[in-house]
């Protein structure tokens, strides 16, 4: 039972951290406004930390982690690239981390709450705890550049 909770928790951070660096990396050539970019390659940094951890977790714990399906991918392309090419101001692009945001917060959170204290491996509980904390803080500043 905990090595099952565990590699789902361990999946959805590194689902999660694949998905935010592939929404930034499509993103990114968009963004004009430099604090928008400051931001972006700020976070994008920190989710390569975290996916890093989560690689290095699943390598030691013998876990296999599988990435976004391509379709996944191109779809999330497709659809930032629409975005974007209506509206690339700053609130905008800020508007849309934040619904990435969200999401990932409630996957995580969802995630979490499925998973007793005892029926997980601590510190890949850690490694979302501490993802989950990060994703909290990139909202309040993504939110911070709407107004």
């Amino acid at each position: 039972m905990q090595l099952k909770k565990s590699e789902e928790i361990l999946a959805e951070v590194h689902r999660n951290c694949a998905l935010a660096l592939q929404s930034i990396g499509n993103i990114l050539p968009e963004a004009e406004d430099a604090a928008v970019k400051e931001e972006l390659l700020a976070q994008h940094e920190q989710y390569e930390k975290l996916s890093g951890k989560a690689a290095m977790l699943a390598q030691d714990k013998r876990i296999t982690l599988k990435d976004p399906s391509p379709i996944k991918k191109a779809m999330m392309w497709g659809s930032i690239k629409m975005n974007t090419l209506a509206d690339n101001s700053r609130a905008h692009i800020a508007e849309m981390m934040v619904q990435g945001t969200v999401m990932g917060i409630t996957a995580l959170k969802s995630t979490l709450a499925e998973a007793c204290k005892d029926c997980a491996d601590e510190e890949i509980l850690s490694l979302a705890r501490e993802l989950l904390t990060a994703e909290e803080c990139f909202e309040r500043k993504w939110k911070k550049l709407i107004a």
